[in-house]
């Protein structure tokens, strides 16, 4: 699966929060300083050439709506992410936003009481 950029992402996650929009409504979802509408509408262009995005028209304007699910993108990136820096170990991944974020043992128990449940669901 094709990575995005940190424009294209922005973009993906209105989106997904949308469920479909035009570029206007985009743009008034975006943080300011506000991207041009050409600037938008471009790189909405880029994610239908890419397989995120897809459109319906809708008088002389189009209605956007992402083809790829969030959960699907963010799973991607997220072994992306552990192949290039961990050696493909979870485990190794996990170790190190422990450390590195000062989790505390009654936040790793909770975690393993949530993956528990979801496995008995």
């Amino acid at each position: 699966m094709k990575q995005l950029t940190k424009a294209e992402e922005e973009i993906m996650q209105v989106l997904w929060d949308l469920k479909e929009s035009n570029v206007k409504d985009i743009i008034e979802q975006l943080p300011e300083p506000k991207p041009a509408y050409n600037t938008v509408s471009t790189i909405i262009r880029i994610l239908e050439t890419k397989g995120f995005v897809n459109h319906l028209q809708e008088g002389k304007g189009y209605i956007y709506f992402p083809i790829l699910k969030k959960n699907e993108y963010s799973n991607s990136s997220i072994n992306k992410l552990v192949e290039n820096y961990f050696q493909g170990s979870f485990k190794d991944m996990v170790s190190f936003f422990v450390k590195k974020n000062d989790v505390d043992l009654a936040d790793i128990e909770q975690i393993i009481k949530e993956i528990k449940h979801k496995e008995d669901e």
